[in-house]
């Protein structure tokens, strides 16, 4: 393009990276919302878009944008039902000179993109996360606005993440993270957590992440999430993605059995004295409990938990 002074630039670019399983509504959602971000003239962008379904069937959606967008939207399937092999092969196929992530359940405002790139162009570091909030799709029940389990941390613009504060729901990297290896996203970690390996080993490198609380995304929480079941599975899956990630620190088993013990003491009386101090009270402790437990349970390779993704 022309800039202002007739000289001859070149635009930045960015891939928008998503992976998807079976949630075509959502994604249509998704996409809908992408379509419509503000650049400023800043930047342009395309969609990149990963189904972890082998039956593709997130095609037709994707294909359905592609058509009538004025932005570009590609589209491809990992077969294996793994996250961390969906976001290399989308990081792959990405373009530019930058990077960024969303998931299939969320949705940005119009400044989302714009937001991010400038917070990112601005400093040093090499990505940039915004906040997830929750959108309920349907209202829960009282307990679970008052457990506040699916608020996540927020942070002042700038600030300095460690890893144990990373999530790649919302996130835009220079595409020079990603240039120094191939070694992204383990496949190990391939039902979650694979993220926050990744931030580890960046960090570990000398890598920094800032915050952009002036870019928030906010996450579909679907009525199911918030039954006891999923939460419990989750809390499952999450110990022992922790297991694997603190493997060389003995320490932290010792604290998850004595905090099991503790936990399984004190629940019952916060079940029967539920009416009193609230449900949220029980089932906050309970899914502690049962984030202990799973980390004790990684130690014995036992995994309850069958299904690759917890929907």
């Amino acid at each position: 393009m022309t800039g202002d002074r007739g000289n001859m630039i070149d635009k930045a670019h960015i891939s928008i990276c998503i992976c998807t399983y079976k949630r075509p509504r959502q994604l249509d959602e998704l996409l809908t919302a992408l379509e419509r971000q503000g650049t400023e003239g800043l930047f342009d962008f395309s969609i990149v878009v990963v189904d972890n379904d082998s039956a593709g069937t997130a095609l037709v959606t994707i294909e359905s944008h592609a058509r009538r967008s004025a932005v570009p939207i590609s589209a491809y399937i990992e077969p294996e039902q793994n996250i961390a092999l969906a976001r290399n092969r989308a990081v792959g196929h990405s373009q530019g000179q930058f990077v960024a992530f969303i998931d299939d359940d969320e949705r940005p405002d119009e400044r989302w993109l714009l937001s991010h790139y400038l917070a990112l162009t601005k400093s040093a570091a090499c990505g940039v996360l915004g906040p997830v909030l929750p959108r309920f799709e349907s209202p829960p029940p009282a307990w679970v606005l008052r457990s506040r389990m699916f608020d996540r941390e927020r942070h002042p613009s700038g600030f300095i993440l460690d890893w144990k504060r990373t999530r790649s729901g919302n996130c835009l990297f220079r595409r020079s993270l990603f240039e120094a290896d191939k070694d992204w996203f383990r496949k190990e970690f391939g039902r979650g957590g694979e993220d926050r390996d990744f931030f580890r080993r960046k960090i570990s490198q000398g890598c920094l992440f800032v915050w952009n609380d002036d870019a928030p995304v906010y996450e579909i929480v679907q009525s199911n999430r918030w039954s006891a079941k999923s939460m419990l599975k989750r809390s499952l899956l999450r110990g022992r993605m922790s297991s694997f990630a603190d493997r060389h620190n003995p320490l932290k088993a010792m604290i998850s059995y004595v905090a099991i013990h503790l936990y399984t003491i004190v629940l019952p009386f916060l079940f029967l004295f539920s009416p009193v101090y609230g449900f949220e009270v029980f089932m906050n402790y309970l899914v502690k409990d049962f984030d202990h437990l799973g980390r004790l349970l990684a130690l014995v390779n036992f995994d309850p938990v069958k299904e690759k993704y917890i929907m």
